[in-house]
């Protein structure tokens, strides 16, 4: 069982119930080590006094706020803890609030929140159940680790989710982030139905476990190779070319045509240098020792082409993390830097008869 990051009380009116804080996600990111390069000799941090060059122990480091050039206002650990006894236990709900007014760029990480004890179940449930009837989500303010935090309290799952929240004054302005907002530019109306359109047909259930880091796959393969002395294919996907504004209802007519038949829109560019689907490399499949040298094409009819169009449909059906396994299990090269729709043509090509050069 995971320890608690942090325990106290949850209170709401005169409700209290001692409650714990448990991190809620973990990251997957493939670690290093820093080392010298040439060597097998670790590189590592230390805590160094930048005038005398000497390792500080953790235990005599202080905090300083620069004043000055050279002059600081030195803060302890523990004048920091008193400055706020009573918050750092309690996370006291002062408010509750709809979860369709607060707009997710203030939400922040996210953590369980379970009871301290069976004796607390009740309490407890009734909360979950409230917040889960009502919709709403409890706003507090209580410290942990030297730091407060405007958190929102909901429940979630028959149990209750605390996330931290960014402050009003720490939420940029996108007007003054970005150059090229749209202003004066206004689409006609029937290039947003026919977004709109598009945007339905195109519409998924949201499944999380359909999607997954390509990149830490890519890491993993890399030290696979490595590891093993193979050659090192570097993965160069096709640079996707902006939307002509002039030509942007015929793009969207061909997207809605190309989401009505599961296929892609377009034969899928394929950049210079980048090799062909793995079924162009294949070795010809053994024929008992003896030499195939027929040049005769496959048989191709009708038969063959209801085949083809039923893979193709078959294809079409499957998420894009299907296909990504398929393409994985047939070692198709770039398949990390493949959008959908060509991970599905590469599928197809890898599983198309070839002809025989004449």
């Amino acid at each position: 069982m995971a320890r608690p990051v942090w325990t106290g009380v949850l209170t709401f009116g005169l409700v209290t119930v001692p409650v714990a804080l448990y991190t809620a996600t973990q990251s997957h990111d493939v670690r290093f080590h820093q080392l010298q390069r040439g060597t097998s000799d670790r590189v590592r941090n230390k805590r160094v006094n930048e005038r005398t060059g000497r390792e500080v122990d953790f235990g005599e480091i202080v905090k300083g706020y620069p004043v000055a050039e050279g002059e600081y206002v030195v803060v302890e650990p523990d004048e920091l803890e008193r400055i706020s006894p009573g918050r750092s236990r309690t996370i006291d709900i002062a408010g509750f609030v709809d979860l369709a007014d607060v707009d997710p760029i203030f939400f922040d990480k996210t953590y369980y929140l379970g009871p301290k004890g069976q004796e607390y179940a009740k309490v407890y449930a009734l909360l979950v159940q409230a917040l889960e009837h009502a919709n709403k989500a409890g706003l507090a303010m209580f410290a942990m680790r030297g730091k407060e935090y405007l958190t929102a309290v909901r429940s979630e799952g028959g149990l209750l989710e605390l996330h931290t929240m960014h402050f009003a004054d720490e939420v940029r302005d996108p007007r003054r982030e970005i150059d090229d907002l749209p202003t004066d530019v206004a689409p006609t109306a029937q290039e947003v139905r026919t977004a709109e359109e598009l945007i339905g047909m195109l519409a998924v259930d949201w499944d999380p476990d359909e999607w997954h880091d390509t990149y830490e796959d890519q890491v993993k393969k890399l030290i696979e190779d490595k590891l093993a002395g193979r050659e090192i294919a570097v993965s160069t996907g096709a640079a996707p070319e902006a939307t002509n504004v002039i030509d942007l209802m015929d793009a969207l007519r061909r997207s809605l045509d190309s989401a009505g038949k599961g296929e892609p829109a377009a034969e899928p560019r394929k950049p210079a240098g980048r090799p062909a689907p793995a079924a162009a490399s294949r070795s010809p499949k053994a024929t008992g020792g003896r030499k195939n040298t027929s040049t005769k094409a496959p048989a191709t009819g009708p038969a063959t082409d209801r085949k083809s169009a039923t893979g193709k449909q078959q294809l079409s059906r499957l998420t894009k993390a299907d296909l990504y396994k398929r393409a994985t299990d047939l070692d198709i090269p770039h398949r990390s830097t493949m959008t959908r729709d060509e991970l599905q043509h590469a599928l197809e090509e890898a599983g198309r008869p070839r002809r025989a050069a004449s």
